[in-house]
């Protein structure tokens, strides 16, 4: 991915939690509703349940889901927001979260499924074609932009 527009500060924040989520972030993002509720549940023991509703909530809040690295960065407040949900008392489980490492592979292809979300490189014609076409419908788009079909307009 290219990514010369952006500074080396935000491509080394990019999916990662830089502070503690806000109380309406928490709630727009961590809040297990019934349905998530129910998913979380299905997974075998308390650091699945766990590890599966901080996937869920990551993924929507920034985009990218957790690797190794990432779950040692993860506000304690998230954390403990998840666990009470689930009844979970010992919120430090989550520690054994991906002991078996295709845990966290098989959780995000399940929620990736749940929320209809693809990986870019499935869409990625589909976004070239969109960006074109809002690119060509825009007044700014008359000199030097990008036409559908890879055309640059004089």
């Amino acid at each position: 991915m290219q990514h010369e527009y952006l500074s080396d500060e935000q491509v080394s924040r990019y999916g990662r939690f830089v502070a503690d989520p806000t109380p309406e972030e928490l709630e727009r993002f961590f809040f297990l509703d019934e349905a998530a509720l129910a998913q979380a549940r299905m997974r075998r023991g308390v650091e699945n349940r766990l590890g599966w509703s901080l996937q869920w909530g990551t993924v929507r809040m920034l985009g990218t889901f957790l690797t190794d690295a990432m779950l040692a960065e993860v506000p304690e407040v998230v954390i403990r927001y998840l666990a009470e949900q689930l009844g979970i008392e010992d919120w430090t489980v989550v520690k054994r979260y991906g002991d078996r490492w295709q845990t966290p592979y098989d959780h995000a292809a399940q929620i990736r499924k749940l929320l209809g979300y693809r990986e870019f490189s499935e869409a990625e014609a589909e976004v070239m074609v969109f960006t074109a076409s809002r690119v060509a419908k825009t007044r700014d788009s008359k000199r030097g932009a990008v036409r559908p079909g890879g055309a640059v307009a004089d």
